[in-house]
């Protein structure tokens, strides 16, 4: 299976935000969109960064009250690894843990696609398990 049918299923919105965003906006798009990261991105679609609730959190850790007065680019990670649509589901979920990262964009020929998260691609492996153990039931049973 691969990240593009992940996107099949799940679809291809992508939350985003200007790097002026600030924090408590940025925190308002997470909650309304019941998501864990934002992209941010500059005026001509290039992706600058993402901020995670990690991200927020580690920064309220670190400077306090200060955070709600940053904004998304002074915020973000600027380093974000990258999926394309054909990807596996299996080198995803190896990049993700590598990583210790818990979202990816999509990205098809420069333009952003999509995004999964590692819950989009755990439910993935557990649909294709239980698809495999379904299959393996009947075969054993001479259903096959």
């Amino acid at each position: 299976m691969t990240i593009a049918a992940i996107l099949k299923h799940k679809g291809h919105a992508v939350v985003t935000v200007a790097p002026t965003a600030t924090v408590p906006e940025v925190s308002a798009r997470l909650t309304d969109n019941r998501i864990g990261a934002v992209l941010v991105m500059d005026r001509a679609d290039q992706v600058l960064g993402i901020v995670s609730e990690r991200d927020i959190v580690r920064s309220v850790a670190q400077n306090g009250a200060r955070t709600l007065e940053m904004t998304a680019g002074q915020l973000m990670t600027r380093a974000v690894h990258l999926a394309h649509p054909d990807m596996t589901v299996d080198e995803a979920m190896r990049k993700m843990t590598m990583g210790r990262i818990r979202h990816l964009p999509v990205v098809r020929g420069g333009e952003v696609v999509g995004m999964v998260s590692i819950g989009d691609v755990v439910k993935s492996v557990i649909m294709r398990q239980e698809t495999e153990v379904d299959s393996l039931r009947a075969y054993i049973s001479g259903a096959a």
